[in-house]
């Protein structure tokens, strides 16, 4: 009786040690590890980067570019080459007027010239506005400042241009703000415009590895028939001229924006010819 009893007793344990097991596969109850929502990629495939080859030219060299499609596409590439390389120079394309043939070439196809002006700036301004550059607080705000160089130098040079013909274009000018002796000469008596003229002459021969020569010049103007015009070519062109061009917020095309493109590109292979 006593062996039955322990059996059942027994038998009950084994019941209520089941209950607690843990529940088996069928079940549904839900795995301990939390499962992601979202697919995670694979860390070491997806830090490998995707090289690709840009050709460009600089002065001496043709170069191959590896760079990682990972981080710039092709375009911005593109792009950010054309704002360091072939937007280097002076933006607008306009006659300089050093001599007489110069100045009357000028005058006789004043609104020819203006016109290519206002052309090539509609061209530059639509080229610096679309133009796509890596997304890089550095080149986006060389972007911005070659920008803002465009805009200035277009008013500069139009209005230089138009000065040539009617110097009284220069008066109460934003452009002449520093600039105004040389737009009060161009519109004083002949005695105050051959005055501040000398002195430009002066200051140019001081600056000059011939000044002799400066002041010579000079002298047969001054003789000539034409003096009124040979001041008004000086003190547009090298005086009021050099005066707001130097105003102008110019961007730096130096060794830093040089390392900065270098720095786009994984490797560089250049075959350079002899400086």
């Amino acid at each position: 009786m006593r062996i039955i009893i322990a059996f059942i007793s027994l038998g009950i344990l084994l019941l209520s040690c089941k209950k607690d097991h843990p529940a088996t596969p069928g079940d549904s109850v839900k795995d301990t590890l939390p499962q992601p929502s979202v697919t995670v990629k694979d860390s070491l495939a997806s830090s490998k980067s995707k090289e690709s080859v840009f050709h460009f030219v600089t002065e001496l060299c043709d170069n191959e570019g590896y760079f990682d499609e990972n981080k710039y596409s092709r375009k911005e590439i593109e792009g950010t080459y054309k704002l360091w390389f072939e937007l280097s120079g002076t933006l607008m394309n306009t006659p300089s007027v050093f001599y007489l043939k110069n100045l009357h070439e000028v005058r006789e196809n004043k609104d020819e010239i203006l016109t290519k002006l206002d052309t090539e700036f509609a061209e530059k301004k639509a080229l610096l506005q679309t133009l796509k550059v890596v997304n890089t607080p550095y080149w986006q705000n060389i972007k911005k400042q070659r920008y803002q160089e465009l805009l200035i130098e277009y008013e500069t040079e139009k209005i230089q241009i138009i000065a040539y013909t009617d110097p009284s274009v220069l008066l109460n000018n934003k452009l002449s703000k520093n600039c105004r002796k040389f737009a009060q000469a161009l519109n004083a008596d002949e005695g105050q415009m051959i005055e501040e003229w000398r002195k430009l002459r002066e200051e140019m021969s001081k600056r000059n590895g011939d000044p002799e020569r400066i002041m010579r010049e000079f002298s047969e103007h001054l003789n000539s028939p034409d003096r009124k015009d040979y001041a008004i070519i000086d003190l547009i062109t090298f005086g009021w001229g050099n005066c707001s061009n130097s105003q102008i917020a110019r961007v730096s095309y130096d060794e830093k924006m040089a390392k900065a493109f270098d720095d786009l590109f994984i490797k560089i292979d250049s075959d350079c010819d002899e400086p």
